[in-house]
């Protein structure tokens, strides 16, 4: 947590406000200048706040500046407390995306009700205390948070497109919660472990064109295959290889939308030696072809 934050020089900037329900809004923004950017909005004490940057850093900034909580590329950040409103108030580095979801303790109760035993700040015992956790955005969740983001379809069907959208990135969120609770995974109590995790998955990511099996994987964090596998399941919610997997066709969706290469160079740089190999996974996980997927798109 930094002290004290310059906001002076700072354009102003507001949401894109998309209503899902009573209750559950859903807000976005691209700050596509070199210049940062300041967005703020008045909310009271009776809803959850998640934040996600999707691209480059954001900063929630407190008491007009007295501190700040940074949330770097790729991470998330939950904030809740009943005891006072908690205006969001955000910075937006240069070349930074946002997504903000806003629910009301209430209507996130009624979605959840039956799992209040895992989400900490729906148990009884914890239901007037303040509540904060940042996380790691994992490659599902960006799929979801880029397909609102980048939302290109008529604008009569954004509302409803950004509810299911909505509550998909919501089952996922939690469904990573859930396999990472300290309390019922010991492995995570252990901090060296988790930075071994960590530095598996920069490696799977760097090396995604050839990446090593999980042998060599876990011989060079120095864990275990059993512990990689368990570790990697409770901290990213999903296997070595489903998650680069879900990387890889995520990256992939990105560069057919850069227009700087074609397909087959494309499914080269993410590491498939022929394009019908490549055709056939991004096929698997968006359920269209590369080529029809950038049709649709125009």
């Amino acid at each position: 947590m930094d002290k004290k934050i310059n906001l002076e020089n700072i354009a102003e900037r507001s949401f894109e406000e998309t209503k899902i329900d009573v209750g559950f809004l859903i807000l976005t923004h691209k700050n596509e200048k070199n210049v940062a950017q300041n967005l703020t909005k008045e909310i009271d004490s009776d809803f959850i706040q998640f934040h996600f940057c999707i691209k480059g850093t954001t900063k929630f900034v407190f008491n007009q500046g007295s501190y700040v909580l940074d949330i770097p590329e790729e991470n998330s950040l939950l904030l809740y407390n009943p005891q006072r409103n908690l205006p969001i108030d955000l910075q937006l580095d240069p070349n930074s995306w946002i997504v903000s979801i806003l629910i009301t303790i209430k209507k996130f109760h009624s979605l959840f009700s039956e799992e209040a035993d895992y989400i900490s700040f729906l148990n009884a015992d914890n239901k007037d205390k303040k509540y904060y956790k940042d996380g790691i955005i994992s490659p599902s969740m960006a799929i979801v948070l880029n397909q609102m983001i980048n939302y290109s379809l008529n604008s009569s069907i954004k509302s409803l497109y950004f509810k299911g959208k909505a509550y998909e990135l919501l089952s996922l969120y939690f469904n990573r919660s859930e396999e990472a609770d300290v309390e019922q995974c010991p492995f995570l109590v252990d901090e060296t472990n988790v930075i071994k995790i960590r530095k598996a998955k920069d490696i799977i990511v760097a090396r995604m064109a050839e990446p090593p099996t999980l042998q060599d994987l876990a011989d060079e964090i120095g864990l275990n295959i059993k512990k990689l596998k368990e570790g990697f399941k409770q901290i990213y919610g999903d296997s070595v290889f489903s998650f680069l997997f879900d990387y890889k066709m995520e990256f992939a969706r990105k560069l057919l939308e850069s227009g700087e290469n074609n397909v087959n160079e494309v499914g080269h740089k993410v590491g498939y030696s022929t394009a019908s190999h490549f055709i056939a996974a991004f096929k698997k996980k968006y359920g269209t072809t590369p080529k029809k997927y950038l049709m649709s798109l125009n």
